[in-house]
């Protein structure tokens, strides 16, 4: 663990998701001095460029499959609702 030269408290791992350090991991204080030291070593230039438009298409891919939970779990309400209407419809028709 290390620690803190301005205020001698414990730092903390996070993870930098700016374009310029994806992922790299850095050590911060835990309370708010503003150190700042890296973890990670740096990255080559060709995985900057890559990471970046790979979390985005995670992202959307992401996106596109709530979309797509949130229509079947529509449709199989309304699927739910039309057989209950049938039943009905044919209880009362006999």
């Amino acid at each position: 663990m290390v620690r803190c030269p301005r205020c001698n408290a414990h730092s903390i791992i996070r993870t930098s998701w700016t374009p310029t350090n994806p992922g790299r991991r850095f050590y911060c204080c835990s309370r708010t001095c503003g150190f700042i030291d890296w973890y990670d070593p740096e990255m080559c230039p060709r995985a900057v460029q890559i990471i970046p438009g790979l979390l985005n298409s995670m992202n959307e891919l992401r996106a596109t499959a709530n979309q797509q939970a949130k229509q079947a779990r529509r449709l199989k309400f309304i699927l739910g609702v039309t057989w209950f209407v049938f039943v009905v419809y044919f209880m009362i028709g006999n």
